[in-house]
């Protein structure tokens, strides 16, 4: 909760429910939508014990139509959460397995020359693709990473000058190590900013990390092999994604976002000891995302309209990534985090 202090409600513009779509076969869809969505989360639930948000982020990034960072120490189910996602939806999967002897022709494919046929043929790589895991994205060097930034941002690849156009549904889930630890390469600014959510994982409680351990032990036992379900076919997504950008968002909304950003850029207009904290700040590209990271929030909440929580909620997810810490900042200890949170709390929330 943020400080009362912080909290300002205009006198004559409170914030009301927008009137109810008129479209009833909309209404419909997204009720059908709504029951999908359940079935798919209940099924990623089914194998990835606690992580809630990490399935709720799952789902928006998927609704959003954006791509996400995920980011944990080894052993935190990152890899096992994407693969059950992509098996509960009737969608096209590859993972890429990042290693410092990948090369870029290994992502995006390569013509290759046909001596009996005396002509070269284009041999798809793995990113067309629906779902695209890449795992451990920064154990690769920085010129494989980039390879994967026209694909990201413009959903298409150009070899040897040809554009070739990528599947309408695309999406690309990353999972890195801390870079902490060895054998990592930082991820270039520019595409970290070509990520919707950069997701951070922490070890599970205790009590999931038993029953962890049970359902496994269960699953060796009786063999269980649980197929997928295919909840979701890509016209159903594309659907689905046009009825989260209908969801309102009132225009003091719209303003929170854009101040909230900007404050990452001026952070010191805000809090005086914040001044050389960053070394930049957000992009246009963050104030887009957070908006419909919201409208995607809202729609998995049933809601037709925005709330400011749905904003602050994702406010972390979206923005860390995106700004740069300073020296002086990493000197004293300041983390992301901190700087975002106190932002959040600064800032007037309509």
């Amino acid at each position: 909760m943020l400080p009362s202090s912080f909290t300002k409600v205009p006198d004559n513009n409170a914030l009301t429910a927008p009137e109810p779509m008129n479209d009833q076969t909309a209404i419909r869809m997204s009720d059908n939508h709504s029951q999908k969505l359940t079935t798919l989360r209940r099924h990623i639930q089914h194998t990835i014990v606690g992580q809630n948000r990490l399935i709720e982020r799952l789902l928006i990034g998927l609704l959003a139509d954006g791509h996400l960072l995920l980011e944990g120490l080894p052993g935190l189910a990152k890899t096992t959460a994407v693969h059950t996602l992509a098996d509960g939806m009737a969608l096209s999967f590859r993972r890429i397995q990042f290693t410092p002897d990948l090369i870029p022709g290994d992502i995006t494919g390569t013509d290759i020359f046909l001596s009996q046929e005396g002509e070269f043929k284009f041999i798809e790589g793995p990113i067309f693709n629906e779902i695209i895991l890449a795992d451990e994205i920064n154990r690769a060097p920085p010129k494989v990473q980039s390879a994967l930034l026209e694909a990201m941002q413009e959903r298409q690849v150009t070899i040897t000058g040809v554009t070739r156009k990528l599947p309408e549904v695309f999406q690309v889930i990353a999972t890195q190590n801390p870079l902490e630890q060895e054998g990592t390469y930082p991820l270039p600014e520019a595409q970290l900013d070509r990520f919707l959510m950069k997701v951070e994982l922490d070890y599970p409680e205790q009590d999931d990390e038993l029953e962890i351990l049970k359902r496994e032990t269960e699953r060796l036992q009786s063999g269980d092999r649980e197929s997928g379900l295919a909840v979701l076919t890509p016209n159903e997504i594309i659907t689905a994604r046009d009825e989260v950008n209908r969801i309102y968002m009132d225009e003091m909304l719209q303003r929170y976002i854009v101040t909230l950003v900007n404050a990452t850029r001026n952070p010191g207009a805000w809090i005086d000891e914040a001044k050389q904290w960053l070394a930049y700040g957000a992009s246009p590209r963050a104030t887009l995302s957070l908006a419909r990271c919201a409208k995607a929030l809202a729609y998995l909440r049933q809601r037709d309209f925005v709330e400011p929580a749905d904003i602050i909620d994702l406010a972390y997810d979206v923005l860390s990534h995106r700004i740069g810490l300073s020296f002086a900042a990493r000197a004293e200890g300041i983390t992301a985090r901190q700087i975002i949170q106190q932002l959040v709390d600064i800032v007037p929330v309509p």
